[in-house]
Protein backbone atom coordinates (compact mmCIF):
# COMPACT_ATOMS: atom_id res chain seq x y z
CA UNK A 1 0.00 0.00 0.00
CA UNK A 2 2.71 2.41 1.11
CA UNK A 3 4.70 1.83 -2.27
CA UNK A 4 1.39 2.10 -4.79
CA UNK A 5 0.84 5.60 -2.63
CA UNK A 6 4.18 6.58 -3.35
CA UNK A 7 3.96 5.67 -7.17
CA UNK A 8 0.58 7.43 -7.50
CA UNK A 9 2.00 10.43 -6.04
CA UNK A 10 5.03 10.38 -8.26
CA UNK A 11 2.95 9.86 -11.33
CA UNK A 12 0.27 12.62 -10.02
CA UNK A 13 2.90 15.57 -9.21
CA UNK A 14 5.93 14.78 -10.92
CA UNK A 15 9.54 14.03 -9.40
CA UNK A 16 9.43 14.29 -5.65
CA UNK A 17 12.05 14.16 -2.55
CA UNK A 18 12.39 11.81 0.24
CA UNK A 19 11.48 14.29 2.39
CA UNK A 20 7.84 15.47 0.36
CA UNK A 21 7.48 11.63 -0.27
CA UNK A 22 7.46 11.21 3.68
CA UNK A 23 4.93 14.46 4.18
CA UNK A 24 2.57 13.38 1.77
CA UNK A 25 2.64 9.44 2.55
CA UNK A 26 2.87 9.73 6.21
CA UNK A 27 5.97 7.68 6.58
CA UNK A 28 9.25 8.35 8.81
CA UNK A 29 12.10 9.00 6.91
CA UNK A 30 14.02 5.44 7.33
CA UNK A 31 10.69 3.68 5.81
CA UNK A 32 10.53 6.42 2.30
CA UNK A 33 13.94 5.72 2.35
CA UNK A 34 13.48 1.75 2.25
CA UNK A 35 10.70 2.44 0.26
CA UNK A 36 12.48 4.35 -2.98
CA UNK A 37 15.19 1.67 -2.34
CA UNK A 38 12.59 -1.05 -3.09
CA UNK A 39 10.98 0.66 -6.15
CA UNK A 40 14.29 1.72 -7.51
CA UNK A 41 15.91 -2.27 -7.76
CA UNK A 42 11.87 -3.06 -8.96
CA UNK A 43 12.36 -0.86 -11.87
CA UNK A 44 9.48 1.53 -10.84
CA UNK A 45 11.47 4.37 -9.85
CA UNK A 46 15.11 6.49 -10.69
CA UNK A 47 17.09 9.76 -9.48
CA UNK A 48 15.92 12.50 -12.13
CA UNK A 49 18.48 15.26 -10.58
CA UNK A 50 18.31 17.29 -7.18
CA UNK A 51 16.61 20.11 -5.52
CA UNK A 52 19.15 23.26 -4.71
CA UNK A 53 19.08 26.80 -3.29
CA UNK A 54 18.61 25.55 -0.19
CA UNK A 55 20.92 24.75 3.20
CA UNK A 56 22.28 21.19 3.92
CA UNK A 57 23.10 18.71 1.03
CA UNK A 58 21.27 18.68 -2.15
CA UNK A 59 17.84 16.03 -1.89
CA UNK A 60 17.77 13.76 -4.33
CA UNK A 61 14.52 13.86 -6.91
CA UNK A 62 12.96 10.76 -7.70
CA UNK A 63 10.63 9.93 -10.53
CA UNK A 64 8.52 6.93 -11.91
CA UNK A 65 11.15 5.27 -14.48
CA UNK A 66 8.38 6.04 -17.18
CA UNK A 67 10.18 2.74 -18.97
CA UNK A 68 8.18 0.51 -16.45
CA UNK A 69 5.20 0.14 -18.80
CA UNK A 70 3.91 0.82 -21.96
CA UNK A 71 -0.13 1.09 -23.26
CA UNK A 72 -1.62 1.55 -26.59
CA UNK A 73 -5.05 3.52 -26.92
CA UNK A 74 -7.01 3.80 -30.24
CA UNK A 75 -10.12 5.22 -31.37
CA UNK A 76 -12.17 3.94 -34.13
CA UNK A 77 -14.42 5.29 -36.48
CA UNK A 78 -16.43 4.83 -40.03
CA UNK A 79 -13.36 6.16 -42.00
CA UNK A 80 -10.46 4.37 -39.87
CA UNK A 81 -8.47 4.20 -36.46
CA UNK A 82 -6.11 6.34 -34.59
CA UNK A 83 -3.74 5.21 -32.25
CA UNK A 84 -1.59 6.51 -29.87
CA UNK A 85 1.39 5.14 -27.73
CA UNK A 86 2.33 6.69 -24.26
CA UNK A 87 4.66 5.09 -21.31
CA UNK A 88 3.35 5.05 -18.12
CA UNK A 89 3.81 8.13 -16.89
CA UNK A 90 1.02 9.29 -19.70
CA UNK A 91 3.57 11.00 -22.00
CA UNK A 92 2.64 10.06 -25.63
CA UNK A 93 5.47 8.59 -27.53
CA UNK A 94 3.66 8.05 -31.03
CA UNK A 95 0.10 8.36 -32.71
CA UNK A 96 -1.04 7.63 -36.38
CA UNK A 97 -3.82 7.61 -38.27
CA UNK A 98 -5.01 4.34 -40.21
CA UNK A 99 -7.42 4.51 -42.49
CA UNK A 100 -10.21 1.80 -43.95
CA UNK A 101 -8.78 1.18 -47.06
CA UNK A 102 -5.14 0.56 -45.45
CA UNK A 103 -6.15 -3.06 -46.06
CA UNK A 104 -8.60 -4.39 -48.56
CA UNK A 105 -12.25 -4.71 -48.01
CA UNK A 106 -11.96 -8.84 -48.78
CA UNK A 107 -8.73 -9.15 -46.79
CA UNK A 108 -9.36 -11.94 -43.82
CA UNK A 109 -9.13 -11.06 -40.39
CA UNK A 110 -9.58 -7.51 -42.04
CA UNK A 111 -10.29 -6.19 -38.54
CA UNK A 112 -7.48 -7.05 -36.81
CA UNK A 113 -4.82 -6.34 -39.76
CA UNK A 114 -6.37 -2.84 -39.37
CA UNK A 115 -5.68 -2.76 -35.69
CA UNK A 116 -2.58 -4.07 -36.02
CA UNK A 117 -1.52 -1.83 -38.68
CA UNK A 118 -2.44 1.30 -36.43
CA UNK A 119 -0.69 0.04 -33.53
CA UNK A 120 2.17 -0.76 -35.51
CA UNK A 121 2.26 2.67 -36.61
CA UNK A 122 2.58 4.59 -33.41
CA UNK A 123 4.86 2.16 -32.44
CA UNK A 124 7.09 2.51 -34.90
CA UNK A 125 7.44 6.41 -34.42
CA UNK A 126 7.87 5.91 -30.77
CA UNK A 127 10.62 3.89 -31.47
CA UNK A 128 9.39 0.59 -29.98
CA UNK A 129 8.00 -2.89 -30.52
CA UNK A 130 5.04 -4.75 -29.42
CA UNK A 131 6.55 -6.79 -26.61
CA UNK A 132 7.22 -3.60 -24.70
CA UNK A 133 3.70 -2.92 -24.12
CA UNK A 134 1.69 -4.48 -21.42
CA UNK A 135 -1.71 -3.51 -22.86
CA UNK A 136 -3.93 -1.73 -25.12
CA UNK A 137 -7.33 -0.34 -25.20
CA UNK A 138 -9.85 0.45 -27.93
CA UNK A 139 -13.07 2.89 -28.45
CA UNK A 140 -15.53 2.04 -30.36
CA UNK A 141 -18.95 3.07 -31.89
CA UNK A 142 -21.60 0.43 -30.17
CA UNK A 143 -21.19 -1.66 -26.71
CA UNK A 144 -19.73 -5.37 -26.35
CA UNK A 145 -21.97 -7.39 -25.05
CA UNK A 146 -20.75 -9.32 -22.15
CA UNK A 147 -23.25 -12.08 -22.27
CA UNK A 148 -22.46 -12.60 -26.58
CA UNK A 149 -18.83 -10.78 -26.54
CA UNK A 150 -21.05 -8.96 -29.91
CA UNK A 151 -20.71 -5.53 -30.69
CA UNK A 152 -24.23 -3.95 -30.14
CA UNK A 153 -25.50 -0.58 -31.41
CA UNK A 154 -23.04 -0.06 -33.92
CA UNK A 155 -24.07 -1.76 -37.97
CA UNK A 156 -21.86 1.12 -39.57
CA UNK A 157 -18.66 -0.70 -38.52
CA UNK A 158 -18.38 -4.12 -41.08
CA UNK A 159 -16.15 -6.38 -39.85
CA UNK A 160 -16.50 -5.30 -35.96
CA UNK A 161 -19.33 -7.87 -34.81
CA UNK A 162 -17.25 -11.34 -34.71
CA UNK A 163 -18.38 -12.91 -31.28
CA UNK A 164 -14.54 -13.99 -30.86
CA UNK A 165 -12.95 -10.21 -31.99
CA UNK A 166 -11.98 -9.28 -28.51
CA UNK A 167 -9.84 -12.64 -29.05
CA UNK A 168 -8.98 -12.31 -32.54
CA UNK A 169 -6.99 -8.81 -31.66
CA UNK A 170 -5.70 -10.17 -28.23
CA UNK A 171 -4.11 -12.78 -30.11
CA UNK A 172 -3.07 -10.77 -33.44
CA UNK A 173 -1.44 -8.15 -30.74
CA UNK A 174 0.18 -10.63 -28.46
CA UNK A 175 -1.15 -8.24 -25.49
CA UNK A 176 -4.42 -8.09 -23.45
CA UNK A 177 -6.72 -5.83 -24.97
CA UNK A 178 -9.93 -4.02 -23.69
CA UNK A 179 -12.87 -3.04 -25.77
CA UNK A 180 -14.41 0.12 -24.50
CA UNK A 181 -18.01 2.14 -25.61
CA UNK A 182 -16.46 5.38 -27.57
CA UNK A 183 -18.50 7.83 -25.49
CA UNK A 184 -17.94 6.40 -22.16
CA UNK A 185 -14.19 6.80 -23.14
CA UNK A 186 -15.22 10.17 -23.62
CA UNK A 187 -16.51 10.79 -20.30
CA UNK A 188 -13.69 9.04 -18.58
CA UNK A 189 -11.41 12.13 -20.45
CA UNK A 190 -13.71 14.90 -19.57
CA UNK A 191 -13.72 13.15 -16.08
CA UNK A 192 -10.06 12.89 -15.41
CA UNK A 193 -8.58 16.08 -17.62
CA UNK A 194 -12.25 17.80 -18.79
CA UNK A 195 -15.36 19.77 -17.88
CA UNK A 196 -16.70 17.11 -15.36
CA UNK A 197 -13.79 17.33 -12.69
CA UNK A 198 -15.17 17.01 -9.08
CA UNK A 199 -18.03 15.40 -10.27
CA UNK A 200 -19.54 12.00 -9.31
CA UNK A 201 -22.35 12.52 -10.78
CA UNK A 202 -22.77 13.52 -14.56
CA UNK A 203 -24.13 12.61 -18.15
CA UNK A 204 -21.88 13.19 -21.18
CA UNK A 205 -23.98 13.52 -24.12
CA UNK A 206 -21.82 12.72 -27.31
CA UNK A 207 -23.78 14.85 -30.25
CA UNK A 208 -22.18 14.17 -33.43
CA UNK A 209 -22.79 11.90 -36.67
CA UNK A 210 -24.16 9.39 -34.35
CA UNK A 211 -25.65 10.33 -30.76
CA UNK A 212 -24.71 8.58 -27.56
CA UNK A 213 -24.31 9.25 -23.71
CA UNK A 214 -22.45 8.14 -21.25
CA UNK A 215 -23.63 7.65 -17.43
CA UNK A 216 -21.52 8.27 -14.49
CA UNK A 217 -23.35 7.36 -11.03
CA UNK A 218 -21.04 7.56 -7.41
CA UNK A 219 -17.83 8.02 -10.05
CA UNK A 220 -19.04 4.72 -12.04
CA UNK A 221 -19.79 4.32 -15.18
CA UNK A 222 -23.19 2.85 -15.52
CA UNK A 223 -23.26 0.10 -18.49
CA UNK A 224 -26.18 -1.79 -18.34
CA UNK A 225 -27.05 -5.79 -18.67
CA UNK A 226 -26.02 -5.86 -22.36
CA UNK A 227 -23.14 -2.84 -21.95
CA UNK A 228 -26.06 -0.41 -23.88
CA UNK A 229 -26.74 2.03 -21.29
CA UNK A 230 -26.55 5.22 -22.60
CA UNK A 231 -27.71 4.91 -25.87
CA UNK A 232 -29.96 7.55 -26.32
CA UNK A 233 -29.78 7.78 -30.22
CA UNK A 234 -32.40 5.41 -30.28
CA UNK A 235 -34.50 6.92 -27.99
CA UNK A 236 -38.26 7.20 -29.30
CA UNK A 237 -39.25 11.44 -29.21
CA UNK A 238 -41.57 13.00 -30.63
CA UNK A 239 -41.18 14.30 -34.35
CA UNK A 240 -38.83 11.38 -35.40
CA UNK A 241 -39.31 8.16 -37.26
CA UNK A 242 -39.08 4.65 -34.22
CA UNK A 243 -35.39 2.99 -34.81
CA UNK A 244 -36.00 -0.53 -35.28
CA UNK A 245 -34.14 -3.61 -35.05
CA UNK A 246 -35.43 -4.13 -38.69
CA UNK A 247 -34.68 -0.89 -40.48
CA UNK A 248 -32.00 -1.81 -42.66
CA UNK A 249 -31.36 1.89 -43.19
CA UNK A 250 -29.86 2.26 -39.17
CA UNK A 251 -26.89 0.56 -40.65
CA UNK A 252 -25.81 4.65 -40.77
CA UNK A 253 -25.60 6.45 -37.34
CA UNK A 254 -27.41 9.17 -39.42
CA UNK A 255 -30.42 7.09 -40.61
CA UNK A 256 -33.02 4.68 -39.03
CA UNK A 257 -34.93 6.95 -36.06
CA UNK A 258 -35.01 7.80 -32.44
CA UNK A 259 -33.01 11.32 -31.22
CA UNK A 260 -30.06 10.97 -33.50
CA UNK A 261 -32.63 12.00 -36.11
CA UNK A 262 -33.38 15.04 -34.62
CA UNK A 263 -29.52 16.59 -33.47
CA UNK A 264 -27.31 14.28 -35.79
CA UNK A 265 -24.94 16.37 -38.04
CA UNK A 266 -26.50 15.10 -40.73
CA UNK A 267 -29.73 16.15 -39.27
CA UNK A 268 -28.52 19.94 -38.30
CA UNK A 269 -27.30 20.53 -42.27
CA UNK A 270 -30.59 19.06 -43.48
CA UNK A 271 -32.45 21.69 -41.11
CA UNK A 272 -30.78 24.59 -42.68
CA UNK A 273 -31.95 23.51 -46.20
CA UNK A 274 -35.12 22.81 -44.44
CA UNK A 275 -35.04 26.64 -44.10
CA UNK A 276 -34.08 28.29 -47.38
CA UNK A 277 -30.22 27.60 -47.22
CA UNK A 278 -29.07 24.83 -49.42
CA UNK A 279 -25.83 26.15 -49.46
CA UNK A 280 -25.11 25.02 -46.67
CA UNK A 281 -22.78 22.25 -46.12
CA UNK A 282 -21.41 22.04 -42.35
CA UNK A 283 -23.14 21.63 -38.91
CA UNK A 284 -21.05 25.13 -38.24
CA UNK A 285 -22.32 26.95 -40.99
CA UNK A 286 -25.90 25.53 -40.42
CA UNK A 287 -25.83 26.57 -37.00
CA UNK A 288 -24.44 29.89 -37.27
CA UNK A 289 -27.75 30.71 -38.52
CA UNK A 290 -30.50 31.52 -35.41
CA UNK A 291 -33.54 29.60 -36.69
CA UNK A 292 -31.47 26.51 -36.48
CA UNK A 293 -29.48 27.23 -33.68
CA UNK A 294 -32.99 27.55 -31.81
CA UNK A 295 -34.56 24.74 -33.30
CA UNK A 296 -31.60 22.32 -32.56
CA UNK A 297 -31.57 23.66 -29.16
CA UNK A 298 -35.09 22.64 -28.57
CA UNK A 299 -34.72 19.38 -29.74
CA UNK A 300 -31.36 18.78 -28.10
CA UNK A 301 -33.67 19.93 -24.53
CA UNK A 302 -36.37 17.38 -25.09
CA UNK A 303 -33.95 14.45 -25.66
CA UNK A 304 -32.22 15.78 -22.38
CA UNK A 305 -35.12 16.13 -20.02
CA UNK A 306 -35.98 12.41 -20.93
CA UNK A 307 -32.00 11.85 -19.58
CA UNK A 308 -32.79 14.13 -16.48
CA UNK A 309 -36.12 12.74 -15.68
CA UNK A 310 -34.43 9.24 -15.16
CA UNK A 311 -30.83 10.02 -13.85
CA UNK A 312 -31.11 13.62 -12.00
CA UNK A 313 -26.99 14.02 -12.86
CA UNK A 314 -25.64 17.14 -10.77
CA UNK A 315 -23.66 17.58 -14.72
CA UNK A 316 -24.75 17.57 -18.28
CA UNK A 317 -21.63 17.84 -20.59
CA UNK A 318 -22.37 18.51 -24.06
CA UNK A 319 -19.95 16.96 -26.70
CA UNK A 320 -19.22 15.97 -30.53
CA UNK A 321 -19.18 17.82 -33.32
CA UNK A 322 -22.66 19.65 -32.74
CA UNK A 323 -22.11 21.41 -29.50
CA UNK A 324 -18.63 22.36 -30.28
CA UNK A 325 -20.04 23.89 -33.26
CA UNK A 326 -22.55 25.39 -31.58
CA UNK A 327 -20.87 26.65 -29.03
CA UNK A 328 -22.15 28.97 -25.94
CA UNK A 329 -25.11 29.95 -28.01
CA UNK A 330 -26.69 26.99 -28.59
CA UNK A 331 -25.43 25.60 -24.90
CA UNK A 332 -27.34 28.80 -23.35
CA UNK A 333 -30.35 27.91 -25.62
CA UNK A 334 -30.73 24.48 -24.60
CA UNK A 335 -30.50 25.64 -20.77
CA UNK A 336 -33.15 28.54 -21.54
CA UNK A 337 -35.55 25.95 -22.59
CA UNK A 338 -34.96 23.82 -19.48
CA UNK A 339 -36.84 26.84 -17.60
CA UNK A 340 -40.30 26.42 -16.15
CA UNK A 341 -40.01 22.32 -16.46
CA UNK A 342 -40.61 20.69 -13.80
CA UNK A 343 -37.79 18.70 -13.46
CA UNK A 344 -34.31 18.76 -11.76
CA UNK A 345 -31.77 21.24 -13.50
CA UNK A 346 -28.34 20.01 -13.43
CA UNK A 347 -25.44 22.91 -14.52
CA UNK A 348 -24.76 22.37 -18.40
CA UNK A 349 -21.46 22.33 -19.91
CA UNK A 350 -19.53 22.48 -23.43
CA UNK A 351 -16.75 20.21 -23.28
CA UNK A 352 -13.82 21.80 -22.92
CA UNK A 353 -11.30 19.34 -23.86
CA UNK A 354 -7.99 19.68 -26.32
CA UNK A 355 -7.61 16.86 -28.66
CA UNK A 356 -9.74 13.95 -28.94
CA UNK A 357 -11.29 12.96 -26.05
CA UNK A 358 -12.26 9.38 -27.00
CA UNK A 359 -8.51 8.62 -27.48
CA UNK A 360 -7.61 10.61 -24.50
CA UNK A 361 -10.63 8.27 -22.14
CA UNK A 362 -8.74 5.25 -24.06
CA UNK A 363 -5.47 6.35 -22.34
CA UNK A 364 -6.63 6.74 -18.93
CA UNK A 365 -8.20 3.23 -19.21
CA UNK A 366 -5.48 2.00 -20.61
CA UNK A 367 -3.05 3.44 -18.10
CA UNK A 368 -4.92 2.70 -15.06
CA UNK A 369 -4.89 -0.73 -16.34
CA UNK A 370 -1.32 -1.15 -16.78
CA UNK A 371 -0.65 1.03 -13.43
CA UNK A 372 -2.81 -1.75 -11.35
CA UNK A 373 -0.28 -4.39 -13.16
CA UNK A 374 3.18 -3.18 -12.98
CA UNK A 375 3.03 -0.85 -9.84
CA UNK A 376 1.94 -3.78 -8.06
CA UNK A 377 5.40 -4.97 -5.68
CA UNK A 378 3.00 -7.79 -3.78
Amino acid sequence: MNDRAALDLLVSQGPLTRTQIGELTGLSKPTASQLLARLEAAGLVRTTGSVTGRPGPNAQLYEVDPAAGRVAALAVDQLGITAAVADITGQVLGETRVGTDAVDAGAPHRTARLVASAVDGALAEAGLGREQLHGAVIGTPGALDPQTGRLRYAPHLPGWHSRALKEELAQVLGMPIVIENDVNLAAVAEQHDGAAQDFDDFVLVWVDEGVGAAIVLGGQLLRGATGGAGEIGYMPLPGAPLARGGDRSAARPDAGGGFQRLVGSPSVVALAHEYGAPEVRTVAAALAREDVRAEVARRLATGLAAVVAVVDPRLVVLSGEVPQAGGEKLRALVEEEFTGLALPRPELRISDIEGNPILIGALRTALAEARDAVFDTR
